[in-house]
């Protein structure tokens, strides 16, 4: 028992360490080392609980998808809200936790690209697009266009920036204080330009 205990303990050290490393530095600058260093580990008992950078990365954006969905899911199916209510609320959370995990878009694209019957059952994304209350204000406000047009705008505008962030950053456009105020304005103009899309 005390085993199973101190084993918890050791993986529990070492996914926080990840998430602490990942964050700072990303995923590609990461090494185990960092991450063993971070964890106050050596580099082969970090090894022999998870065998691969990969590995830890992916369990540790896997938890961030599942805190971005524990949030939005809330939201669409509250039917106490309105559309406009609803996009309000998205809008700002869901840049929120990208601005908290930057690295989040980039693992969303490469998990869907190599199992996207894995990401969407443990996203539940059919059920969200199908049932959710926000799918069915949509079909109130425009019955003419598929939900899914919609959604696909709403997640590309939130999204293309922190994939294109490095392309930026590189070219000299962008550095880390800008993006941050880039993203801060995104909050108020996806909600205008979103609203302005329902209206037409």
């Amino acid at each position: 028992m005390a085993k199973k205990k101190i084993d918890a303990s050791t993986e529990e050290k070492i996914i926080e360490a990840a998430r602490k490393v990942f964050t700072e530095k990303g995923y590609a600058a990461t090494r185990t080392r960092d991450i063993a260093e971070e964890a106050g580990l050596n580099l082969a008992l970090l090894n022999y609980y998870f065998r691969s950078k990969e590995k830890l990365f992916s369990l540790v954006m896997a938890e961030k998808v599942g805190q971005l969905f524990g949030i939005i899911a809330p939201i669409v199916n509250d039917d106490k809200t309105t559309l406009q209510e609803k996009i309000e609320l998205i809008v700002p959370a869901y840049l929120n936790v990208l601005l908290q995990n930057p690295g989040l878009p980039l693992f969303v694209l490469s998990e869907i690209r190599n199992n996207p019957e894995h990401f969407s059952n443990r996203v539940q994304a059919g059920k969200i697009l199908t049932q959710s209350v926000l799918v069915k204000q949509l079909l109130e406000k425009q019955p003419n266009v598929n939900p899914l047009q919609f959604i696909l705008n709403l997640l590309g505008m939130c999204i293309f920036p922190f994939v294109t962030k490095p392309v930026f950053e590189a070219s000299g456009l962008l550095n880390e204080n800008s993006f941050n105020q880039l993203i801060e304005e995104r909050k108020t103009l996806i909600v205008k330009w979103v609203n302005l899309m329902l209206d037409n």
